[in-house]
Protein backbone atom coordinates (compact mmCIF):
# COMPACT_ATOMS: atom_id res chain seq x y z
CA UNK A 1 0.00 0.00 0.00
CA UNK A 2 2.90 2.37 0.76
CA UNK A 3 4.17 1.88 -2.78
CA UNK A 4 0.75 2.73 -4.18
CA UNK A 5 0.51 5.87 -2.00
CA UNK A 6 3.94 6.95 -3.26
CA UNK A 7 2.80 6.27 -6.83
CA UNK A 8 -0.31 8.47 -6.32
CA UNK A 9 1.78 11.22 -4.72
CA UNK A 10 4.10 11.31 -7.74
CA UNK A 11 1.12 11.56 -10.08
CA UNK A 12 -0.33 14.39 -7.99
CA UNK A 13 2.93 16.34 -8.27
CA UNK A 14 2.86 15.86 -12.05
CA UNK A 15 -0.79 16.96 -12.09
CA UNK A 16 -0.17 20.25 -10.25
CA UNK A 17 3.06 20.95 -12.17
CA UNK A 18 1.22 20.47 -15.47
CA UNK A 19 -1.54 22.87 -14.44
CA UNK A 20 0.94 25.48 -13.17
CA UNK A 21 3.15 25.44 -16.27
CA UNK A 22 0.21 25.39 -18.69
CA UNK A 23 -1.56 28.29 -16.97
CA UNK A 24 1.65 30.32 -16.87
CA UNK A 25 1.97 29.91 -20.64
CA UNK A 26 -1.72 30.75 -21.13
CA UNK A 27 -1.32 33.91 -19.03
CA UNK A 28 1.63 35.33 -20.96
CA UNK A 29 0.94 34.28 -24.58
CA UNK A 30 -2.31 36.27 -25.13
CA UNK A 31 -0.64 39.36 -23.70
CA UNK A 32 2.09 39.12 -26.34
CA UNK A 33 -0.51 39.38 -29.11
CA UNK A 34 -0.82 42.91 -30.57
CA UNK A 35 -4.15 44.54 -29.86
CA UNK A 36 -6.20 46.26 -27.20
CA UNK A 37 -8.46 44.01 -25.09
CA UNK A 38 -10.69 46.97 -24.18
CA UNK A 39 -11.75 47.47 -27.80
CA UNK A 40 -14.66 45.06 -27.29
CA UNK A 41 -15.89 47.06 -24.29
CA UNK A 42 -15.75 50.36 -26.19
CA UNK A 43 -17.45 48.78 -29.22
CA UNK A 44 -20.35 47.66 -27.03
CA UNK A 45 -20.58 51.11 -25.47
CA UNK A 46 -20.56 52.76 -28.90
CA UNK A 47 -23.34 50.45 -30.07
CA UNK A 48 -25.38 51.52 -27.05
CA UNK A 49 -24.80 55.20 -27.89
CA UNK A 50 -22.28 55.90 -25.12
CA UNK A 51 -19.17 58.06 -25.25
CA UNK A 52 -16.02 56.05 -25.85
CA UNK A 53 -12.26 56.47 -25.91
CA UNK A 54 -12.28 59.38 -23.44
CA UNK A 55 -8.88 59.32 -21.70
CA UNK A 56 -10.46 59.19 -18.24
CA UNK A 57 -12.73 56.31 -19.26
CA UNK A 58 -9.89 54.33 -20.81
CA UNK A 59 -7.75 54.82 -17.70
CA UNK A 60 -10.63 53.76 -15.46
CA UNK A 61 -11.24 50.54 -17.36
CA UNK A 62 -7.53 49.71 -17.55
CA UNK A 63 -7.35 50.10 -13.78
CA UNK A 64 -10.53 48.05 -13.31
CA UNK A 65 -9.02 45.08 -15.17
CA UNK A 66 -5.51 45.57 -13.80
CA UNK A 67 -4.06 46.35 -17.24
CA UNK A 68 -2.28 49.45 -15.92
CA UNK A 69 0.04 47.39 -13.71
CA UNK A 70 3.35 45.75 -14.71
CA UNK A 71 3.04 42.25 -16.17
CA UNK A 72 4.63 40.53 -13.18
CA UNK A 73 2.11 42.16 -10.83
CA UNK A 74 -0.74 41.04 -13.09
CA UNK A 75 0.69 37.52 -12.98
CA UNK A 76 0.86 37.42 -9.19
CA UNK A 77 -2.63 38.91 -8.94
CA UNK A 78 -3.91 36.26 -11.35
CA UNK A 79 -2.67 33.40 -9.14
CA UNK A 80 -3.82 35.11 -5.95
CA UNK A 81 -7.37 35.50 -7.25
CA UNK A 82 -7.39 32.05 -8.84
CA UNK A 83 -6.45 30.38 -5.56
CA UNK A 84 -9.44 32.16 -4.03
CA UNK A 85 -11.68 30.67 -6.71
CA UNK A 86 -12.09 33.98 -8.56
CA UNK A 87 -11.55 33.83 -12.34
CA UNK A 88 -12.32 37.51 -12.78
CA UNK A 89 -14.72 39.51 -14.92
CA UNK A 90 -15.02 39.08 -18.68
CA UNK A 91 -13.66 42.06 -20.59
CA UNK A 92 -15.73 41.55 -23.74
CA UNK A 93 -18.95 40.76 -21.80
CA UNK A 94 -18.44 43.19 -18.91
CA UNK A 95 -19.71 42.96 -16.17
CA UNK A 96 -20.38 39.20 -16.52
CA UNK A 97 -18.35 36.91 -14.25
CA UNK A 98 -16.12 34.39 -16.06
CA UNK A 99 -17.29 31.59 -13.76
CA UNK A 100 -20.93 32.32 -14.65
CA UNK A 101 -20.20 32.27 -18.38
CA UNK A 102 -18.22 29.04 -18.17
CA UNK A 103 -20.83 27.40 -15.94
CA UNK A 104 -23.43 28.07 -18.64
CA UNK A 105 -21.19 26.61 -21.37
CA UNK A 106 -19.81 23.61 -19.47
CA UNK A 107 -22.90 21.31 -19.63
CA UNK A 108 -22.94 21.52 -23.44
CA UNK A 109 -19.29 20.48 -23.72
CA UNK A 110 -19.61 17.74 -21.09
CA UNK A 111 -22.72 16.32 -22.74
CA UNK A 112 -21.19 16.33 -26.21
CA UNK A 113 -17.73 15.11 -25.24
CA UNK A 114 -18.73 12.45 -22.69
CA UNK A 115 -21.28 10.84 -24.97
CA UNK A 116 -19.04 10.74 -28.04
CA UNK A 117 -15.88 9.63 -26.21
CA UNK A 118 -17.54 6.75 -24.36
CA UNK A 119 -19.57 5.60 -27.37
CA UNK A 120 -16.59 5.69 -29.74
CA UNK A 121 -14.33 3.89 -27.25
CA UNK A 122 -16.86 1.15 -26.47
CA UNK A 123 -18.10 0.61 -30.03
CA UNK A 124 -14.62 0.79 -31.55
CA UNK A 125 -13.20 -1.66 -29.02
CA UNK A 126 -16.04 -4.18 -29.38
CA UNK A 127 -16.28 -4.07 -33.20
CA UNK A 128 -12.49 -4.12 -33.56
CA UNK A 129 -12.26 -7.15 -31.28
CA UNK A 130 -14.89 -9.10 -33.24
CA UNK A 131 -13.38 -8.37 -36.66
CA UNK A 132 -9.82 -8.92 -35.44
CA UNK A 133 -10.80 -12.30 -33.96
CA UNK A 134 -12.75 -13.49 -37.00
CA UNK A 135 -10.09 -12.45 -39.51
CA UNK A 136 -10.95 -13.65 -43.00
CA UNK A 137 -14.23 -15.09 -41.70
CA UNK A 138 -15.49 -11.55 -41.12
CA UNK A 139 -16.45 -11.34 -44.80
CA UNK A 140 -17.93 -8.01 -45.85
CA UNK A 141 -17.26 -6.55 -42.40
CA UNK A 142 -13.59 -6.32 -43.37
CA UNK A 143 -14.56 -3.31 -45.49
CA UNK A 144 -14.74 -1.45 -42.19
CA UNK A 145 -10.93 -1.54 -42.04
CA UNK A 146 -10.25 0.84 -44.97
CA UNK A 147 -13.21 2.98 -43.85
CA UNK A 148 -11.67 3.23 -40.37
CA UNK A 149 -8.30 4.13 -41.87
CA UNK A 150 -9.87 7.03 -43.76
CA UNK A 151 -11.71 8.26 -40.67
CA UNK A 152 -8.68 7.91 -38.40
CA UNK A 153 -6.45 10.02 -40.66
CA UNK A 154 -9.12 12.72 -41.10
CA UNK A 155 -8.98 15.76 -38.77
CA UNK A 156 -12.11 16.45 -36.74
CA UNK A 157 -12.76 19.79 -38.37
CA UNK A 158 -12.51 18.39 -41.92
CA UNK A 159 -15.17 15.76 -41.21
CA UNK A 160 -17.25 18.43 -39.46
CA UNK A 161 -17.13 20.66 -42.57
CA UNK A 162 -18.08 17.69 -44.80
CA UNK A 163 -21.03 16.83 -42.55
CA UNK A 164 -22.19 20.45 -42.55
CA UNK A 165 -22.07 20.62 -46.34
CA UNK A 166 -23.85 17.29 -46.90
CA UNK A 167 -26.44 17.17 -44.11
CA UNK A 168 -27.02 20.85 -43.29
CA UNK A 169 -26.54 22.57 -46.65
CA UNK A 170 -27.00 20.10 -49.54
CA UNK A 171 -29.58 17.96 -47.74
CA UNK A 172 -30.87 20.21 -44.94
CA UNK A 173 -31.72 17.37 -42.58
CA UNK A 174 -29.96 18.80 -39.52
CA UNK A 175 -29.46 22.38 -38.27
CA UNK A 176 -26.42 24.29 -39.41
CA UNK A 177 -25.39 25.63 -35.99
CA UNK A 178 -26.41 26.27 -32.42
CA UNK A 179 -27.52 24.00 -29.60
CA UNK A 180 -31.28 24.46 -29.99
CA UNK A 181 -33.76 26.44 -32.07
CA UNK A 182 -34.31 30.09 -31.24
CA UNK A 183 -38.05 29.46 -31.05
CA UNK A 184 -37.62 26.75 -28.40
CA UNK A 185 -37.96 27.53 -24.73
CA UNK A 186 -35.34 25.65 -22.66
CA UNK A 187 -36.78 23.14 -20.23
CA UNK A 188 -37.01 19.46 -19.35
CA UNK A 189 -39.69 18.63 -21.89
CA UNK A 190 -39.69 16.22 -24.84
CA UNK A 191 -39.82 18.81 -27.68
CA UNK A 192 -36.82 20.71 -26.28
CA UNK A 193 -34.80 17.54 -25.62
CA UNK A 194 -35.46 16.26 -29.17
CA UNK A 195 -34.47 19.65 -30.58
CA UNK A 196 -31.21 19.61 -28.58
CA UNK A 197 -30.43 16.07 -29.81
CA UNK A 198 -31.13 17.13 -33.39
CA UNK A 199 -28.72 20.06 -33.09
CA UNK A 200 -26.08 17.87 -31.43
CA UNK A 201 -26.19 15.11 -34.08
CA UNK A 202 -23.68 16.57 -36.55
CA UNK A 203 -21.12 17.76 -33.93
CA UNK A 204 -21.39 14.38 -32.18
CA UNK A 205 -20.99 12.45 -35.45
CA UNK A 206 -17.83 14.36 -36.40
CA UNK A 207 -16.17 13.51 -33.07
CA UNK A 208 -17.54 9.98 -32.77
CA UNK A 209 -16.63 8.75 -36.26
CA UNK A 210 -13.02 9.98 -36.16
CA UNK A 211 -12.44 8.54 -32.67
CA UNK A 212 -14.25 5.33 -33.59
CA UNK A 213 -11.82 4.72 -36.44
CA UNK A 214 -8.81 4.82 -34.11
CA UNK A 215 -10.28 2.61 -31.38
CA UNK A 216 -11.45 0.09 -33.99
CA UNK A 217 -8.02 -0.17 -35.62
CA UNK A 218 -6.08 -0.35 -32.35
CA UNK A 219 -8.30 -3.05 -30.84
CA UNK A 220 -8.25 -5.07 -34.06
CA UNK A 221 -4.44 -4.98 -34.13
CA UNK A 222 -4.24 -5.98 -30.47
CA UNK A 223 -6.58 -8.95 -30.91
CA UNK A 224 -4.71 -10.15 -34.00
CA UNK A 225 -1.40 -10.02 -32.10
CA UNK A 226 -2.90 -11.87 -29.11
CA UNK A 227 -4.30 -14.72 -31.22
CA UNK A 228 -0.83 -16.29 -31.39
CA UNK A 229 -0.16 -16.11 -27.63
CA UNK A 230 0.40 -19.38 -25.78
CA UNK A 231 -2.50 -18.94 -23.39
CA UNK A 232 -4.89 -18.43 -26.32
CA UNK A 233 -3.56 -21.49 -28.14
CA UNK A 234 -3.80 -23.54 -24.95
CA UNK A 235 -7.39 -22.44 -24.41
CA UNK A 236 -8.26 -23.46 -27.96
CA UNK A 237 -6.53 -26.83 -27.49
CA UNK A 238 -8.59 -27.40 -24.35
CA UNK A 239 -11.76 -26.98 -26.37
CA UNK A 240 -12.94 -23.79 -24.69
CA UNK A 241 -15.67 -21.97 -26.60
CA UNK A 242 -14.32 -19.38 -29.06
CA UNK A 243 -16.63 -16.69 -27.71
CA UNK A 244 -15.37 -17.28 -24.18
CA UNK A 245 -11.75 -17.16 -25.36
CA UNK A 246 -12.38 -13.88 -27.18
CA UNK A 247 -14.20 -12.03 -24.39
CA UNK A 248 -12.74 -13.79 -21.35
CA UNK A 249 -9.08 -13.91 -22.39
CA UNK A 250 -8.12 -11.90 -25.48
CA UNK A 251 -10.47 -8.93 -25.02
CA UNK A 252 -9.68 -8.52 -21.32
CA UNK A 253 -5.94 -8.40 -21.99
CA UNK A 254 -6.31 -6.08 -24.98
CA UNK A 255 -8.48 -3.76 -22.91
CA UNK A 256 -5.54 -2.58 -20.80
CA UNK A 257 -3.65 -0.95 -23.69
CA UNK A 258 -6.96 0.57 -24.81
CA UNK A 259 -7.31 2.25 -21.41
CA UNK A 260 -3.77 3.59 -21.77
CA UNK A 261 -4.59 4.82 -25.26
CA UNK A 262 -7.65 6.62 -23.92
CA UNK A 263 -5.52 8.48 -21.37
CA UNK A 264 -2.88 9.42 -23.94
CA UNK A 265 -5.35 10.62 -26.59
CA UNK A 266 -7.71 12.45 -24.24
CA UNK A 267 -6.12 15.82 -24.90
CA UNK A 268 -6.35 15.26 -28.66
CA UNK A 269 -10.01 14.28 -28.36
CA UNK A 270 -10.84 17.34 -26.25
CA UNK A 271 -8.97 19.61 -28.67
CA UNK A 272 -10.90 18.18 -31.60
CA UNK A 273 -14.18 18.64 -29.75
CA UNK A 274 -13.39 22.30 -29.05
CA UNK A 275 -12.68 22.98 -32.73
CA UNK A 276 -15.90 21.18 -33.65
CA UNK A 277 -17.83 23.49 -31.32
CA UNK A 278 -16.44 26.50 -33.19
CA UNK A 279 -17.48 25.11 -36.60
CA UNK A 280 -21.03 24.40 -35.43
CA UNK A 281 -21.26 27.52 -33.20
CA UNK A 282 -22.09 25.08 -30.42
CA UNK A 283 -22.27 27.05 -27.14
CA UNK A 284 -19.68 25.04 -25.24
CA UNK A 285 -16.31 25.90 -23.71
CA UNK A 286 -14.52 25.76 -27.07
CA UNK A 287 -16.84 28.31 -28.62
CA UNK A 288 -16.41 30.58 -25.59
CA UNK A 289 -12.61 30.35 -25.82
CA UNK A 290 -12.72 31.09 -29.57
CA UNK A 291 -14.77 34.27 -29.04
CA UNK A 292 -12.53 35.26 -26.13
CA UNK A 293 -9.40 34.92 -28.29
CA UNK A 294 -10.94 37.06 -31.03
CA UNK A 295 -11.65 39.84 -28.52
CA UNK A 296 -8.48 39.33 -26.41
CA UNK A 297 -10.62 38.69 -23.36
CA UNK A 298 -7.79 37.64 -21.04
CA UNK A 299 -9.87 36.48 -18.04
CA UNK A 300 -12.21 34.40 -20.21
CA UNK A 301 -9.31 32.84 -22.13
CA UNK A 302 -7.58 31.95 -18.86
CA UNK A 303 -10.74 30.57 -17.27
CA UNK A 304 -11.75 28.49 -20.27
CA UNK A 305 -8.31 27.03 -20.85
CA UNK A 306 -7.91 26.36 -17.11
CA UNK A 307 -11.13 24.37 -17.16
CA UNK A 308 -9.95 22.29 -20.12
CA UNK A 309 -6.47 21.72 -18.69
CA UNK A 310 -7.78 20.69 -15.27
CA UNK A 311 -10.39 18.38 -16.83
CA UNK A 312 -7.86 16.58 -19.04
CA UNK A 313 -5.19 16.45 -16.32
CA UNK A 314 -7.60 15.10 -13.70
CA UNK A 315 -9.01 12.53 -16.14
CA UNK A 316 -5.47 11.33 -16.88
CA UNK A 317 -4.71 11.25 -13.17
CA UNK A 318 -7.77 9.09 -12.49
CA UNK A 319 -6.86 6.68 -15.30
CA UNK A 320 -3.24 6.53 -14.06
CA UNK A 321 -4.49 5.88 -10.53
CA UNK A 322 -6.79 2.97 -11.39
CA UNK A 323 -4.49 1.41 -13.97
CA UNK A 324 -2.24 -0.36 -11.43
CA UNK A 325 -5.37 -1.71 -9.74
CA UNK A 326 -6.64 -3.37 -12.93
CA UNK A 327 -3.20 -4.51 -14.10
CA UNK A 328 -1.08 -6.00 -11.30
CA UNK A 329 1.91 -6.17 -13.64
CA UNK A 330 2.38 -2.39 -13.28
CA UNK A 331 5.22 -1.46 -10.96
CA UNK A 332 4.62 1.60 -8.84
CA UNK A 333 8.24 2.67 -8.75
CA UNK A 334 9.11 2.26 -12.41
CA UNK A 335 11.38 -0.34 -13.92
CA UNK A 336 13.70 -0.37 -10.94
CA UNK A 337 10.93 -0.82 -8.35
CA UNK A 338 10.12 -3.96 -6.44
Amino acid sequence: MNAYVRYIAERLIILFATIFIAMTVVFFVPRLVPGEPLDAVFANMAAAGGAVNAPELVAEYRERFGLDRPLWQQYLSFWRELLRGNMGISISSFPAQVTTMLAAALPWTIGLLTMTTLLSWILGSVIGAVIGWQGRKAGGLRLLVPAALVLYTMPYYILAIILVFVFAFYWPIFPLSGAYSVSMRPGWNLPFVLDVLRHATLPAMSILLVSLGWWFLSMRSLIISLKGEDYILNAEAMGINNRRILWGYAFRNALLPQVTGLAISLGHIVGGALITEVIFAYPGIGYRIYNAINSLDYPLIQGGVLLIIVSVAVANFIIDSIYPLIDPRIRYEGSGGS
